[in-house]
């Protein structure tokens, strides 16, 4: 993997005990409505045999509904989600290639993990999501007022700064590159897309 993905995956890997608390925990009325709005929208998907790619802690994959698999790249992340989702099965790997037999899941899950990938890297996660499964729920932050994307520099709470590639889509932009598919959500902050792969 280039450079580049070896900073991201190092970046979350110390982000991993203040994660949830930048990114999930209620700093706002409006934060916290769309938060539960995202936590339902993920609720409802019907019971599948699902990979959650680069899970994190675990916040959304709680509220997957049937045989559940995580993978991360990220020990301490992982060890937040196992505390969290319980009994599921969980992996310790990179995600490119996605280390598992063709046609082993029903859903791939992903949030917050695409956005990271540069435009060969997601041509490859949806090749290998569409081996491994045939539907793809992606969580993405939206681009507004319109698509951007490119390095961005992050502060971690121990003053660390760190670079990141990030892609902001507008839910156009997201389906047009997936070929298709639905919109379950569209928040003030992030969306929610599904496609059959």
């Amino acid at each position: 993997m280039s450079d580049l993905y070896e900073r991201q995956r190092r970046y979350y890997h110390l982000r991993a005990a203040e994660y949830d608390e930048s990114s999930w925990e209620s700093r706002t009325e409006w934060h916290a409505a769309e938060v539960a709005r995202i936590v339902a929208v993920v609720s409802a998907l019907p019971a599948a045999r699902t990979l959650d790619v680069a899970c994190g802690t675990g916040f959304l994959s709680r509220h997957l509904r049937g045989e559940l698999t995580l993978l991360d790249a990220s020990a301490d992340m992982l060890a937040i989600a196992a505390g969290r989702v319980p009994h599921v099965r969980i992996m310790q790997a990179e995600a490119l290639p996605l280390p598992f037999a063709d046609a082993s899941f029903e859903r791939v899950f992903s949030s917050h993990f695409y956005d990271h990938l540069r435009p060969p890297e997601r041509k490859l996660f949806l090749a290998e999501a569409r081996r491994v499964g045939s539907e793809l729920v992606l969580v993405q932050q939206i681009g507004r007022p319109a698509h951007r994307e490119g390095d961005e520099q992050r502060t971690l709470e121990d003053g660390t700064r760190h670079v990141i590639y990030k892609t902001y889509f507008t839910p156009d932009s997201l389906l047009a590159e997936l070929g298709g598919g639905e919109l379950l959500h569209e928040g003030r902050w992030v969306m929610v897309v599904r496609a059959s792969l």
